[in-house]
């Protein structure tokens, strides 16, 4: 079910009760492998010795790509 914004705070961005790690976020969102990836390289950008900005960004990238492509052949075999 999708919720619908007035443009104010909205309920999605309230974290869930008990959320600590970035995990209990991937977790409550039920996010694939691919979109968990992301939010980790999005949250952890720039800040990381063994991950300079370019890295995260390619990795960004490759996981949005493979999503789309999983998307897509859903969108294919669901017609």
């Amino acid at each position: 079910m999708q919720v619908k914004s007035d443009g104010s705070t909205a309920s999605y961005y309230v974290l869930p009760r008990g959320a600590k790690q970035l995990q209990d976020l991937i977790s409550h969102k039920n996010m694939n492998a691919q979109i968990g990836e992301i939010f980790r390289a999005c949250y952890r950008y720039g800040e990381v010795a063994h991950s300079e900005m370019l890295r995260d960004a390619k990795k960004i990238k490759f996981y949005a790509e493979a999503e789309i492509k999983r998307l897509e052949k859903l969108e294919q075999i669901n017609g």
